[in-house]
């Protein structure tokens, strides 16, 4: 786009061969479609469902696992067990790449909610004459005629503003419409939110009107820029897909190295090559947990459901995980931390500052307070509509909404105030002047002129002021005291409109501003600004308790922001802020080394927003973005996590996150944190236990190996063991309560895997532990029968062992036998369920024939109960001496 804010308008129309009073010609809008396209924009051709499908098999785990059910097919068909254990791993595997390649599709919407936000007809002057035209169809150089309601559909530099006030909000951030004028900028830097002669796609015209001459279109807007960062904007890898392809690795390459080892071994031993390559086989089958793909996609689906009852909706599955290891919370202001709706907030007549207490407004107002009132109620051309249920609809400026609400606190709705006293005549406000207008009819004997406006333009019309019901002559003393208000309630980031009057004996016969607007009476001041919501404090609180860092990105004025940051605890003693200016004068290096000391950023461009969540992930930060505008969506999209604002979102902005919260409370996003650490908790606990059953099975085998014992459980054993006896118990895991203090703790390191130091511990003692037990089974049937009685005894000790282990797993530091069973009741029916089943292959002989074990008598039976209730005593004894948890303090 031509930088043009810095230019004539006589230039840029010069620049663009148009001509401001006839417009462009039919030839040349012919010749200009062909040579910069339609007025719309375009995305990357879209992945095939199939496509997007065949890609969820990439991950090392995934490609192991299909290794393993291609093996145990092979053992399968050589045992004569047929394929079914394959199908059933296969089965969870396609299962797991449609529900991954369902997600990915429904996130690519970004693009096509951007295409839906230009209006389908424009009016423009072409061939002298006005007429509309489709949107998709203009031209650079093209006279667009802007009205109020209008949208705005390319970029404009503006030739003719008329009290033209536009909202860009979804765009730039800023929360009130920003006044237009065609003037030419000075400077080569300026901000999109300050560029005031420019009017940019997407946004859509408030009051006034004007026209102006379109500089760019399509992809070449503002908006199309955005759409751009949208496509090359790299897809993060979360952290749950990272540590899930770390494992996998490990496992695969652990696997296979046991296997060779166990191989050899075997053949030293005398064994031959098809016996060591069964066992081998059995023991790949064992190292795999067939089940962790479905149990961890399964928690994180629970988590999702759990997720929408409390207001946040998860569009991708990791997502949930994801939150728990959020280090920076990067949000929005306008409609994220405010309400993005202004309110006057303070009040100054008489000389006296008035704090509004929203809650509590005062019942009584003295006689300044109710005429300053009725000026601000009357002095507006917003509208209010009382709904059905007794709430309030405004229509028209925010400031003046503002207003309306602000009469309805204390009992003055705008039709009943004028009802009672009518409007005669106005004066519209003016972008030259800063001032509204209006004469009322107060009485038979009494008309009042009501004026509004900056506080400069209205003072520059007073010669008198009101205290206390005396009117007297405004002396230096009291504008100086004036003016401190002002500034005071400008430090405080309020926005301040004064108020002024003067009564007439009867209604002016000339609407003039030289006869209205002077000898006026300064009546008082009104601070507005939009504030931030009362629950945002508590949950910024909850971040810092969390070590969760939060972060204002706004393109809102940097002392409005400040003020906001400071009052709900973002901007902190130390804290610096930054613009976007001068945020585009440091280098990559220079930001990055710098970006940690930046609380509040203002004034940025939609490309600052992705430049500042990258900086923070060059530190291995985990970010979360909020946001609800245009603007947010590429930034929402880089971020480890984007969560989009549900109602005064965009579709955009959407599409682009991966978690929208309905109730577009920031407080939800601290709720989804804490569910997020949950979550990653009781993918922890899965993990642990089918990790350390599969130590176990291997401890098993390797030992029976090495030391030529014979085979203590068939692959069909294994399989059985870990796709049935293994995932249930560890599905209802997910579902464990929240330990106390999971908000106090600080957010886990991102980088590192699931396998840190106590984790490795406690796989490796449980995994020996829960091996060492069936291998004692073993033994004893090997050594009173043989070796199927030894294969049933090891195989029944492994099942019932896991179901008592798995209530091992509520906490690494609190003792099963203190916390109740019906804590979790998913895991009692879950172990009932799978206890069940182990009961149906020993009891049942059709079962335990295909499974090739025997019956056991009474004495055996004792033995299998006993000895699978050593994994509680045996972790209740580590948990007793701290030795459970002792590497995690390391």
């Amino acid at each position: 786009m031509i930088q043009c804010y810095n230019q004539e308008i006589s230039e840029v129309i010069s620049n663009l061969k148009s001509d401001e009073l006839s417009g462009l010609k039919t030839d040349d809008v012919k010749q200009r479609l062909e040579q910069y396209g339609y007025n719309q924009l375009t995305s990357k051709k879209r992945k095939s469902f199939f496509r997007i499908f065949f890609e969820q098999f990439k991950s090392f785990m995934i490609i192991i696992l299909i290794i393993a059910a291609a093996v145990s097919g092979v053992v399968g068909v050589m045992e004569g067990e047929g394929l079914l254990d394959t199908f059933v791993i296969l089965g969870i595997l396609v299962l797991n790449a449609f529900v991954g390649a369902y997600q990915e599709r429904k996130a690519e919407t970004s693009l096509e909610a951007l295409k839906n936000l230009a209006a389908p007809l424009t009016k423009v002057l072409r061939d002298g004459v006005i007429k509309e035209v489709l949107t998709q169809n203009l031209v650079p150089g093209d006279i667009v005629i802007l009205e109020t309601g209008a949208i705005i559909p390319a970029d404009l530099r503006l030739s003719e503003a008329i009290n033209l006030k536009i909202q860009e909000s979804a765009l730039t951030g800023e929360s009130v419409p920003v006044e237009k004028k065609s003037d030419t900028l000075q400077g080569e830097d300026i901000s999109l939110g300050d560029r005031v002669n420019m009017a940019f796609s997407s946004g859509m015209v408030t009051y006034g009107r004007g026209r102006g001459i379109v500089v760019a279109t399509g992809m070449n807007t503002e908006v199309g820029k955005i759409a751009n960062l949208l496509q090359e904007t790299v897809e993060t890898e979360t952290p749950m897909s990272h540590r899930l392809s770390q494992l996998g690795k490990v496992l695969g390459i652990a696997a296979l190295i046991i296997c060779g080892v166990i191989f050899l071994v075997g053949i030293l031993y005398g064994n031959s090559v098809i016996s060591m390559f069964m066992t081998a086989v059995s023991l790949a089958v064992a190292a795999i947990p067939e089940g962790l793909p479905a149990v961890s996609t399964v928690v994180l689906a629970i988590g999702v459901q759990r997720m929408v009852r409390k207001n946040a909706i998860i569009r991708t599955l990791p997502s949930v995980e994801t939150l728990g290891s959020a280090t920076f919370i990067c949000s929005d202001k306008t409609g994220t931390l405010t309400q993005n709706k202004m309110t006057i907030v303070e009040a100054y007549v008489n000389h006296k500052h008035d704090v509004i207490n929203r809650a509590a407004p005062a019942t009584l107002l003295n006689e300044e307070e109710n005429r300053l009132l009725a000026i601000s109620v009357l002095c507006a051309d917003a509208r209010v509509r009382t709904n059905d249920d007794g709430t309030f609809e405004f229509t028209g400026d925010p400031t003046e909404t503002a207003l309306l609400d602000f009469g309805i606190l204390y009992g003055m709705h705008k039709d009943d105030v004028e009802k009672r006293f009518p409007r005669i005549a106005e004066i519209p406000f003016d972008s030259e002047r800063k001032r509204m207008t209006t004469v009322n009819r107060m009485s038979e004997t009494k008309t009042r002129i009501n004026v509004k406006g900056g506080l400069d333009e209205v003072l520059a019309v007073c010669d008198r002021i009101i205290i206390n019901g005396n009117i007297r002559p405004i002396e230096p003393d009291d504008k100086s005291q004036i003016l401190h208000a002002n500034e005071t309630m400008a430090g405080s980031a309020l926005r301040v409109l004064a108020m002024a009057y003067k009564d007439l004996s009867e209604a002016p016969r000339n609407v003039h501003i030289g006869d209205l607007e002077t000898g006026l009476i300064f009546i008082g001041m009104l601070g507005m600004i939009d504030p931030a919501r009362p629950e945002v404090v508590e949950a910024v609180a909850k971040c810092n308790t969390a070590g969760i860092r939060a972060v204002m990105i706004t393109g809102d004025h940097k002392g409005t922001a400040m003020a906001i940051a400071r009052e709900i605890g973002i901007f902190r003693e130390g804290d610096t802020a930054i613009t976007g200016a001068e945020l585009e004068k440091q280098s990559e290096e220079e930001f990055a080394s710098n970006v940690h000391k930046y609380a509040v950023y203002a004034r940025v461009a939609p490309e600052h927003k992705v430049r500042i969540v990258k900086a923070l992930q060059k530190h291995n930060e985990v970010v979360a973005m909020t946001g609800d505008g245009v603007n947010d969506a590429p930034a929402l999209k880089q971020a480890d996590i984007g969560a989009a604002m549900g109602i005064v979102g965009t579709d955009v902005a959407k599409g682009a996150a991966d978690m929208v919260l309905t109730d577009d409370n920031f407080a939800t996003i601290v709720s989804a944190v804490e569910e997020g650490r949950r979550i990653y908790d009781n993918i922890l606990k899965a993990i642990q236990f089918l990790l350390s059953t599969n130590v176990g099975e291997i401890f098993l085998i390797l030992v029976t190996s090495v030391f030529n014992l014979g085979t203590p459980l068939l692959p069909i054993h294994i399989l059985w063991v870990n796709l049935v006896t293994d995932s249930l118990p560890a599905l209802a895991l997910s579902v464990d309560p929240a330990e106390k203090g999971i908000m106090t703790r600080k957010p886990r390191n991102s980088k590192k895997g699931f396998m840190t130091n106590g984790m490795i511990w406690r796989v490796m003692y449980q995994g020996i532990m829960i091996g060492a037990i069936p291998l004692v089974a073993f033994l004893i049937g090997l050594y009173e029968k043989d070796l199927v009685l030894g294969q049933t005894m090891a195989f029944a000790t492994l099942m019932f062992a896991q179901l008592v282990h798995v209530r091992n797993l509520h906490s690494n530091t609190r003792s099963s036998l203190a916390i109740s069973p019906f804590r979790n009741k998913p895991l009692i029916g879950a172990i009932i369920v799978s206890a069940g089943l182990a009961l149906l292959v020993l009891l049942v002989p059709p079962v335990r024939d295909a499974f090739k074990l025997t019956s056991m008598d009474g004495n055996h039976w004792l033995a299998v109960i006993l000895m699978s209730l050593v994994p509680i005593l045996v972790v209740d004894l580590f948990k007793l001496f701290r030795i459970n948890t002792a590497r995690d303090e390391k």
